[in-house]
Formats: structure tokens, sequence, C-alpha cells
């Protein structure tokens, strides 16, 4: 006999209601809805701390169809507040799986609903926008949920970083390393702190408001500018960092939230874009080389274009090709530079792990 499915209900800001089923957590959550391209890598999105106080929309068709595994994460724990799909499956067929999508949603306390139209929804929010909604399979009354849903606070102009990052200071690599990189970390993923370690890199990660003071007994020879969630705007603290970073004189690399931090430290303001860009396959021209690559991308704010170009100390380094918007910039006579898109590529292409290498090379031409 096939199980009864529970019914759960998604509430849009602007009144758009859609009936499902549940799957996880049976339970209420709210936050910013967005949308991912990718057709795989499900647990390194999940567990990616850029997704914090966002309800994610999978857009693949079938999500958890090759289970779930302890190594295929970004971070500690699942930091998106709910999952939106088409199908969530329990059954998978990787024999590498450690378990089930359903059982590990359960676990992480996530809050999901399947058998909605996301072809529709993902057009719907495409046309209209991001916004705030509320998923629920404990509230099926729509006007409840949509007294809930005006209590959420708008992701624009809301600081977020410093509630996912490290709380305690921690080493990865070798302590004899002759390069030692100081990581800001406003929601690092753990895979760009292995590309710098399997590049040689010995690396101090710090918490969020660390003062330069604190960054500078570690004696680095390079800086680190992590990824991490919310409005980089809504962050002064940092601002001020990367402009004493900047000080310094020495290699500074800044990834996502990275990438619009070194923008406003160099007074180019960012901005909340309409739908933002999140998947595995957004095309990207490096100005510099000429060469376009296919890269991972995950975030809600960008660079004010017309302000970079403006900028008689920036120089723009790559555009997207779907919208050019700016996807890299550099700071003219500093060893600075930065890209809005995630070259450590978990999940996605490799095209972009070069800027890694690009970081050590500059790390290694001062030293000389």
């Amino acid at each position: 006999m096939q199980q009864i499915k529970q019914p759960a209900i998604l509430v849009l800001a602007d009144g758009h209601v859609f009936h499902g089923h549940a799957f996880g957590k049976t339970g209420t959550a709210t936050g910013e809805i967005c949308f991912n391209t990718g057709m795989t890598g499900y647990q390194e999105v999940f567990t990616d701390p850029s997704y914090t106080g966002q309800i994610l929309i999978m857009n693949n068709v079938h999500v958890g169809n090759y289970g779930v595994r302890d190594t295929d994460v970004e971070s500690g724990s699942v930091k998106i507040r709910g999952l939106i799909a088409r199908n969530l499956e329990e059954q998978f067929s990787r024999l590498l799986a450690g378990g089930n999508l359903n059982e590990y949603l359960q676990k992480n306390n996530i809050v999901s609903i399947e058998d909605i139209d996301t072809r529709a929804l993902v057009a719907h929010i495409r046309t209209k926008g991001a916004m705030n909604c509320i998923i629920s399979s404990d509230i099926l009354d729509v006007d409840t949920l949509k007294a809930e849903l005006a209590k959420v606070p708008d992701m624009d102009g809301l600081e977020l970083a410093s509630t996912v990052s490290t709380t305690e200071e921690y080493e990865l690599g070798d302590p004899a390393s002759k390069m030692k990189v100081a990581v800001l970390d406003f929601g690092v993923k753990q895979h760009i702190l292995q590309c710098l370690v399997t590049r040689g890199a010995h690396v101090r990660v710090h918490p969020a408001k660390t003062p330069l003071s604190r960054l500078k007994e570690f004696n680095p020879d390079g800086y680190f500018i992590s990824n991490g969630p919310g409005d980089p705007a809504a962050m002064p603290y940092a601002i001020e960092t990367v402009k004493g970073i900047l000080g310094e004189n020495k290699p500074l690399f800044g990834i996502c939230l990275g990438h619009q931090l070194l923008a406003l430290a160099n007074d180019i303001p960012t901005f909340k874009m309409h739908h933002g860009h999140r998947g595995l396959n957004h095309p990207v021209k490096n100005i510099i080389t000429g060469q376009c690559e296919i890269t991972t991308q995950n975030h809600g704010f960008g660079v004010d274009p017309e302000a970079v170009r403006k900028h008689p100390g920036v120089e723009v380094t790559h555009l997207n090709l779907n919208d050019e918007s700016i996807e890299g910039i550099r700071i003219k006579n500093k060893p600075a530079f930065s890209v809005q898109y995630h070259p450590e590529s978990t999940p996605g292409p490799h095209d972009s792990r070069y800027l890694f290498d690009n970081f050590i090379e500059m790390i290694r031409a001062q030293q000389n």
C-alpha cells in the first residue's frame, strides 16, 4: 500500500501559494527564497555557509537519488533553512552513500516540501525577484502563514557572516611551511581551505571580527577573505579590517563575500541583485587572458559595475557573460585581487582553480 503523503504549503511574500507534500522535518521554516541550477552536488550546496538564512529551490527534477555521505560537506552542518524540490528521493543508488536524504534532513532539522512545480516557481522568481517565503507542514492555514511571514526580516541589510564564522582560531596544513596565510572566516567552505593547504600553505583561520593586530601576530605571508552569507554593506567591521590589510601590501585574495568586501574597502558600493546567481554552469570571461571559464556561483549581492569602471585604482578582471556583472577585480599597485564566483568548485567544474595558483605565486614572488 502506498503511504499517504503529508500535505505542506509554500507561501511567497507576494502572496503566491503553492501546495505540495512534506519531506524531512515536519515543521515551519522561513527565509529568502533562491534557486540553484546545479544537477549534482546537493549535499555540498546544503552545507555551504553562504546559504544561511535562505530557503533553497533545487532545479533538478530528482534530488537525493545518490544519497548522502559524511565527506560530501562544506561545513559542519546543513546551513539552508528549508528545501523545495520537484521530487525528493529516499531511495538512492550510490553504494558509498551512508544514508538517504529524508533521514539526513530530519537529523539536521530541515523542513522541506516536494511535488512543487519548480519550473513555474523559478520562472516566477526570475520575473519578480528574490523575496521571503515560508514553508510549513504543521500549519496549513494560509492566512496564519502570511502573518508569520510578515515578521521575517529582509536579507538586504542583514549581517549574517558573524553567525556562521568560527568562534575559535584553528590551523591547517604543515606548521613548518614557509608560506603562511591568515584567513578571515565569514563562512568559509572547507574545500577553499583545502585548496590553500594542498598548495603548501600553512593556514590559520580567524573569527569574523578578528582585528588586524591579531591577524598580524600570525606573521602571515598573505591574507584570504572568505565567502559568507548576508549583506556585505552591513559589515563595517570587516570593511575596516580589509582596508587595514591593504595597507600591509601583502598578497590578498577574496572570494564571493570577500570580493564584495574588497570592493567596499575601496569605496565601491555593492547592491542587492534581482535574484542572484547560484549554480554550476555560469560562463565568465577572464578579461586578462581572453579565456572563458564555466564557474560555480552562489551570491545574491553584487559589485556596482559603473563605480568599478570609474575607479582609478581598480581594474575589472572577470565579467559574467550572461549579464555582464562584475566577476573579478584587482587593485592597481597592490597585490590584491578577488572573484565573485567560487574557484574551489565543490560542486562544479575546475576551470578556475588556477586562481589559487596565482595567489600562491604572488606570495612566493613577494618572498623572493
